[in-house]
């Protein structure tokens, strides 16, 4: 058994379990995208990204879904470092393909009421689910990653049609551009904001030091809900 810190708390976890596993075992809520439970973890999206602190105190920012937990080791899941992260992530996400729902929940949920980038309007975010799907589960290997950096795409080999591919879905399935669309028309803005909680009681009443309130869902939340019944 591995001893570390979680949020300040003193836990344990088996050898090899990752911090997205341990933090999901003991409460802690972390956003992801291209994490899938039954597939390979890949750490493309960098959305679950995490605070973690040496014996030297020195820290950095790692991808919680393939960072193994080690020994002494000190995880933060929402200190304002890892937030401010998080939040540039989902912009990005935002300027690549403003029309995934599911990105569109991700940005009201962490409160992202803009976007700096130059605006895009992609099929694809590169988060690899697709691809390990067809592989892990559908044990088919008929897509694949192709070329490198701005000019990286997912395709069959060659761009041909591959004997492989069954037509299963399981790509469709697992792919947040493809899943649902995001019905906001303003073509401006690559936010809705349709979905946000606009006013959570707690947002300026509650100060957490270094660390945002990580209760999913709010418990302030959920008490105001019952009052204005």
């Amino acid at each position: 058994m591995l001893n570390f810190l979680l949020n300040g708390l003193e836990v344990q976890v088996e050898n090899g379990t990752t911090i997205l596993e341990a933090a999901r075992f003991y409460g802690f809520p972390i956003p992801t995208l291209c994490f899938m439970d039954g597939l390979s973890p890949y750490g493309a999206c960098r959305l679950c990204v995490v605070e973690v602190a040496d014996a030297s105190g020195r820290t950095k920012l790692v991808s919680s879904c393939t960072y193994p937990v080690e020994e002494g080791l000190r995880v933060r899941t929402a200190s304002a470092r890892v937030v401010h992260a998080r939040k540039m992530v989902i912009e990005l996400l935002l300027a690549t393909c403003p029309q995934s729902k599911i990105i569109q929940d991700l940005a009201s949920a962490h409160n992202v009421r803009q976007q700096r980038f130059k605006q895009e309007y992609e099929d694809c975010i590169l988060c690899g689910l697709c691809v390990r799907m067809c592989e892990e589960q559908m044990m088919a290997k008929a897509i694949g990653f192709a070329n490198r950096g701005e000019r990286r795409t997912i395709g069959t080999p060659f761009d041909l049609k591959s004997e492989e591919c069954r037509t299963c879905g399981g790509c469709i399935y697992v792919c947040p551009a493809c899943q649902l669309r995001c019905s906001f028309t303003n073509t401006e803005s690559a936010i809705c904001g349709g979905c946000a909680n606009l006013a959570p009681p707690c947002i300026e009443s509650h100060v957490f030091d270094d660390m945002m309130c990580y209760m999913e869902p709010c418990v302030a939340c959920e008490i105001d809900k019952v009052i204005n019944k």
